[in-house]
């Protein structure tokens, strides 16, 4: 078929795609390997990359094609990948470049103090650089909600989670604030009755690091495709063909750092999994950070803290730390589910995790819609840790609302999408279970293909050839539904 306009797009995005891969291996080494000295000169050459990619992403003759590739014979694939195009063109012209470099640097600076004032507790020092980077977000805001027509917070919403409104996150949540703090304190008061053997550390952090391996090992990751590191907060990054994953370590404790490396895992794999055909089209992203947080949570919560999964864990923990009593299957199983409201959105169970998400959405929607100020976020957050899961804040900053590197880092929008990823795994293993009555049964004997062809089969491959509601009807047969949610974590904690 004679595409040329379409070809023409291909081609530029291709070119986007390989800066992009420059600047994400940049970004990884920033958070990972980069002397302290070296981040002035490495935000403003991130800087001067963001502003090249601007100027790529709204060159004048994008419109004549996407107008032009509108009128040619494409299939369905390359629909898909021309809606995407358009999208990403619409977002990069809402901008000036001005602003776009301005937010790289804001954030970049931020977020490297923020590395240093957070174990020193220093909100004093850390409010200003945040009050700056708030500036520009609200900035940003305004330019995406002047050209979609959608409130301020949406539009930055809309970045992470396409089509999504909050109004559509809060029918999702609506619920979860209803029945989540009765059966917080159901499930405290049923563990409170049980007996849990604590592991006996020290831990030594190369042993945890080889852990940490043989779990990925364990849940398919390619090693030649990606590696594992080190950073001040956990995270995947870099490309499909260059999975970057990091974790953090501590001697007391071995399952933080566990329990991270297989959500990261999770991450990873989807990066791994997408059609390695389309790589370089903007078809073959992920399809957007929810459904991102959705692999992840499959990875660490579904699966990983599923029982029977202990008992492929425990064998590897013997290996690396030696035989105790707290290794043992069903005593590790209860560690991994163990309930107890903590300061640490990282650290927490998959039962309190959701208030700290609901936390975060609220304050930050409230500073982007000008609702509230940075010199606000100190009471606020007290008052809802309080509300929520009955903890007092105040004065700790480091394990308050200075914890989370997104603010720091400018990533407005983004919190919701991690509760929503909480809901679609749920939705994805009741729609395994429907499809696989086995699955539980296969998963004790170390066969996890049904989950990870599943997976494959229907989020990765798919990538972004669907809009996020039609991927989610295509995948379980229904859109979103919170209640699959809510049925998980009554059956896995109180046997509901």
């Amino acid at each position: 078929m004679n595409t040329p306009a379409y070809q023409d797009l291909t081609a530029r995005q291709q070119r986007l795609y390989r800066l992009a891969h420059l600047q994400a291996i940049a970004q990884w080494d920033q958070a990972a390997n980069m002397p302290s000295k070296g981040n002035e000169a490495r935000s403003l050459a991130l800087a001067e990359m963001n502003g090249l990619l601007h100027q790529l992403a709204t060159d004048p003759a994008l419109k004549g094609l996407l107008d032009a590739a509108d009128a040619e014979p494409l299939d369905e694939l390359q629909h898909a990948n021309l809606r995407e195009i358009r999208r990403a063109w619409r977002a990069a012209n809402a901008l000036p470049q001005a602003l776009v470099e301005a937010k790289s640097l804001a954030n970049n600076r931020c977020e490297h103090a923020w590395r240093a004032q957070r174990p020193a507790n220093d909100w004093a020092g850390f409010a200003p650089n945040l009050r700056e980077v708030l500036k520009i977000a609200r900035q940003e805001a305004d330019c995406l909600s002047q050209s979609t027509g959608l409130s301020k917070y949406d539009a930055l919403l809309d970045q992470y989670e396409p089509g999504m409104r909050s109004a559509d996150v809060e029918r999702a949540f609506a619920p979860l604030r209803q029945w989540l703090p009765g059966l917080i304190r159901d499930v405290l008061a049923k563990q409170a009755t049980e007996t849990v053997i604590r592991p006996q550390g020290p831990f030594p952090i190369a042993a945890q690091k080889a852990l940490g391996l043989a779990a990925m090992q364990l849940m398919g990751f390619d090693f030649a495709a990606g590696r594992l590191d080190e950073s001040t907060h956990p995270f995947c990054g870099g490309v499909p063909e260059d999975v970057r994953m990091t974790t953090r370590y501590r001697e007391d404790d071995f399952l933080p750092a566990l329990m991270g490396v297989i959500h990261e895992t999770g991450h990873g794999r989807y990066e791994q999994g997408l059609p390695r055909e389309l790589l370089g089209q903007p078809v073959a992203l992920a399809r957007s950070m929810g459904i991102h947080e959705s692999q992840s949570l499959s990875f660490e919560m579904q699966l990983g803290s599923h029982a029977a999964f202990a008992g492929l864990l425990a064998p590897l923990l013997v290996e690396h730390f030696g035989a105790q009593p707290a290794f043992e299957p069903e005593n590790l199983h209860k560690l991994l589910t163990r309930v107890q409201p903590g300061f640490i959105r990282v650290d927490a169970d998959e039962v309190t995790y959701p208030a700290h998400i609901l936390l975060r959405f609220d304050i930050e929607r409230a500073l982007i819609e000008g609702d509230a100020e940075v010199d606000d976020i100190p009471a606020l957050w007290d008052a809802k840790m309080a509300e929520l899961l009955g903890l007092d804040t105040r004065g700790n900053f480091k394990d308050g609302p200075m914890q989370d590197v997104h603010w720091p880092a400018g990533l407005f929008g983004y919190f919701p999408c991690y509760t929503l990823g909480a809901m679609y795994a749920s939705q994805w293993f009741a729609t395994m279970r429907t499809q696989q009555p086995d699955l539980d049964a296969r998963i004790a004997r170390g066969e996890l293909g049904g989950v990870f062809d599943w997976l494959s089969t229907h989020v990765w491959q798919e990538a972004s050839r669907w809009e996020t509601p039609e991927l989610v009807r295509r995948a379980s047969g229904e859109p979103l539904n919170p209640a699959h949610f809510e049925a998980h974590l009554r059956g896995r904690y109180l046997g509901a």
